[in-house]
């Protein structure tokens, strides 16, 4: 029987070339001369740091300039609350990757209501959707990309 896999991923190594590229932006922009403001990446976030927050702030748009510069979908991006302390500011810059146990089930229970002819099951962080034609997968895969959800998706290991 046909079936694909509903994950979302990000593409790891496309964000540490936006890191590295809004890090040599912050270095050249000449309202940062002087100043210590950089990026710092780690497996799950994105740490900015600057002498105020409204250095935050501009650290971020150009973060997300080059994200959406290198192809990375920025509903992947939970911005967390700046943290002040002794003329210094740091914000994090949360990765949102792989599927919530909860969104997997809301993803499940969107394909139920749709009442297509497929059978979807939930196998750890991801959602795996089967069916008996190739047609009904393909409309499910229309169906979710029409769907505004919060998360980007991507459908890979299709097999017929």
């Amino acid at each position: 029987m046909p079936s694909f896999d509903i994950v979302s991923e990000l593409d790891m190594h496309e964000v540490s070339n936006a890191v590295d590229q809004s890090n040599r932006e912050v270095q050249m922009r000449y309202d940062f001369k002087g100043v210590d403001a950089r990026f710092e990446q780690n497996d799950s976030s994105v740490i900015m740091h600057a002498e105020v927050e409204f250095q935050l702030q501009q650290l971020l748009d150009v973060l997300r300039t080059k994200m959406v510069g290198r192809k990375i979908d920025l509903r992947c991006l939970e911005v967390k609350d700046p943290e002040k302390a002794n003329m210094r500011a740091r914000q994090e810059v949360i990765l949102k990757q792989g599927l919530e146990p909860l969104f997997a089930k809301k993803i499940v229970k969107m394909i139920k209501d749709a009442k297509l002819k497929v059978q979807s099951q939930i196998q750890g962080d991801q959602v795996r959707v089967t069916g008996k034609k190739r047609d009904d997968l393909q409309s499910v895969m229309a169906f979710l990309r029409e769907a505004d959800l919060e998360l980007p998706l991507q459908f890979n290991n299709f097999r017929d």
